[in-house]
Order: structure tokens, then C-alpha cells, then sequence
């Protein structure tokens, strides 16, 4: 089982939390799935959005901007609409490579933002088909930080704590590859260090590490097409996805956008959800899908509440 990651709202700019979100593929599935979304991306757009400079990822895909180009006109004819948004897209990729700037219609605007959410919402449900699992850490971007740099956060261990329940719930060998999406060496280093220290050096990390190869794997997101899929799964959790937290009275309060809630929605259906005994022997249910907004191990947060 391949776990594909990629982030949403680190760099702490407008987005209002910070999201780390995977999709789960089977490797019997993944090929298959990769060929279906560019089959659509010829159906919807009349070229693939690659040969044109466009990467599949939310922030470019889903700005407000598209949804609001989209409503400047009624509904169009999926013929009419899949030629526009390809003269819009060529004429774009023509100005990038020194051609003179075109003037676009607001024909071709409507068409390029109604593509793009219909297209968006059909790769949500092709992942459904192929049985795509999603997880989500979604954190408060004031949620406090461990005091130790090398400790894995909390939203890392929770998230990967999901994905061994996963990986024990498909069978009893099933193991799990984590690929992300490329960070700069220096972090990369970083959290290679601090996944090693928790899969090899804590009780629940080196249990964990039997399913899950320790050491992940970093590609070219504009290179992968499940890492982009993660990237929108992240954004349209980021935007459109609120959560209570385990702990009371800990909920997610920032708005979200309304245009973004359906593909959220698509996104949530297809999260991992299983069942677990809690400390206290009673069955629970666990899900794929969490908010945090603390990311310090208990030890510490347990000090930071002594009087």
C-alpha cells in the first residue's frame, strides 16, 4: 500500500490551518487511477494540464478567483465548454513561452472555472472507485510545538498511527511505502531524522515500523500525480473541512469557504475509519481524519498544565 502526502497552510500564509493529508492507493489500483484522471483531463479540457504549465494542486486549481470566473455565466454545454478552457489554457502557455498577450473572453473565463470545479469533483470520485483511503491532520496554526526538535510531531505520529491501523485492518502482511512530496534537503533531512527516531527508538513507533518502511520517499509533485491528488485532498480539507477534536471543547472555529465544501465533502467520504479498543477496553472508533491543536508529546503538555 502506497501513502501519498503533501501539505496544506505550513508556510502559514492565508490558509487558516495547517494540514497534512494522504491518500492511500493500492499498487494493483494506482496505475489504473493515474490513467482514468488524465483520461478526464483530455475529456474536460481538451489537453493534458501538464503539456500547458499547470500543476494539479489546489492553490492553483481551486482559488477563489476560479470559482468566481465560474459563476459569471450560466452552466455551458460540456463540448462548447471543453473548447474554451482549451483556448484559454493555450493562450496562457503561448504568452509563459515570450508569445504576445491574447486576450481571453469571458466566455473562456466561465468555461476554464466550471471545468476546473467539475473536473476537480470528478478526480474525488474516480479516487473513490479506486478504493482511495484519505487522512488528514488538521492543526491549529497557533497549536503549540514540541520543545525538542527531534521528536516527531504529534500530527506526523497520529497520522501514521492511522495508516498502521489501516494497513492491520486490509490483512495480516499488508505493508505500507510513504512518498512525499519533495521539501527542500534541509527539511527533508529533518523529518527522515525525526521519523527514524520515532520508528526505531519509541515502543508504539517501532511496532508501527513492522508495517510501515521507516525511511520515506520524496518525488517531484509536478511529476506524480498522487502527490497532486494528495495536495487537493489537503486544500479542499484545509478550506472546507471543520472537526471537533478529541479533546473537549477543542473544535476547528476558522470559516471555511462554501464553494469549497462540496469537494471537501468528496474528499472526507473516502477517509479511513476503523474501530479500536481504548485504554480502558471499550471499542471506539478511529478515524483517518483528525484535528490537533497541540502537537507536543504528553510529557509536555502534562507540565505546561501542573499548577
Amino acid at each position: 500500500m502506497l501513502l501519498f502526502v503533501d501539505e496544506s497552510g505550513h508556510d502559514h500564509g492565508e490558509a487558516p490551518y495547517e494540514v497534512l493529508a494522504g491518500v492511500a492507493v493500492s499498487e494493483r489500483d494506482l496505475w489504473n487511477l493515474i490513467q482514468a484522471i488524465r483520461h478526464e483531463e483530455l475529456r474536460f479540457f481538451g489537453v493534458h494540464l501538464a503539456e500547458v504549465g499547470i500543476e494539479f494542486k489546489g492553490r492553483k486549481l481551486l482559488k477563489s478567483k476560479t470559482f468566481r470566473h465560474a459563476r459569471q455565466q450560466p452552466s455551458i454545454e460540456s463540448n462548447r465548454r471543453r473548447d474554451l478552457a482549451r483556448a484559454f489554457l493555450m493562450k496562457g502557455w503561448r504568452e509563459a513561452r515570450g508569445g504576445s498577450l491574447e486576450p481571453r473572453t469571458a466566455a473562456e473565463f466561465a468555461a476554464y472555472g466550471q471545468t476546473v470545479v467539475e473536473f476537480v469533483a470528478r478526480v474525488l470520485q474516480l479516487s473513490a472507485n479506486y478504493r482511495v483511503k484519505t487522512f488528514g491532520a488538521n492543526v491549529s496554526k497557533a497549536a503549540p510545538k514540541p520543545a525538542d526538535p527531534n521528536l516527531l510531531r504529534r500530527d506526523y505520529a497520529f497520522f501514521f498511527e492511522r495508516f498502521y491501523y489501516y494497513l492491520e485492518d486490509i490483512s495480516a502482511t499488508e505493508m505500507g511505502l510513504v512518498v512525499f512530496d519533495e521539501l527542500e534537503k534541509a527539511r527533508a533531512r529533518i523529518l527522515i531524522g525525526q521519523m527514524a527516531r520515532y520508528f526505531l527508538e519509541t515502543e508504539k513507533g517501532y511496532q508501527r515500523s513492522s508495517r510501515i518502511v521507516p525511511e520515506p520517499f520524496f518525488v517531484h509533485s509536478d511529476l506524480t500525480t498522487a502527490v497532486q491528488l494528495a495536495d487537493i485532498v489537503a486544500y479542499c480539507f484545509n478550506w472546507g473541512t471543520r472537526l471537533k477534536s478529541r479533546e473537549v471543547g477543542s473544535k476547528m472555529v476558522e470559516p471555511t469557504r462554501p464553494e469549497i465544501e462540496p469537494l471537501a465533502r468528496l474528499a472526507f467520504d473516502m477517509r479511513y475509519v476503523g474501530r479500536r479498543f481504548d485504554e480502558s477496553g471499550r471499542e471506539r472508533p478511529c478515524y483517518g481524519v483528525f484535528y490537533l491543536d497541540d502537537l507536543r508529546p504528553r510529557r509536555e503538555r502534562e507540565e505546561d498544565a501542573d499548577p
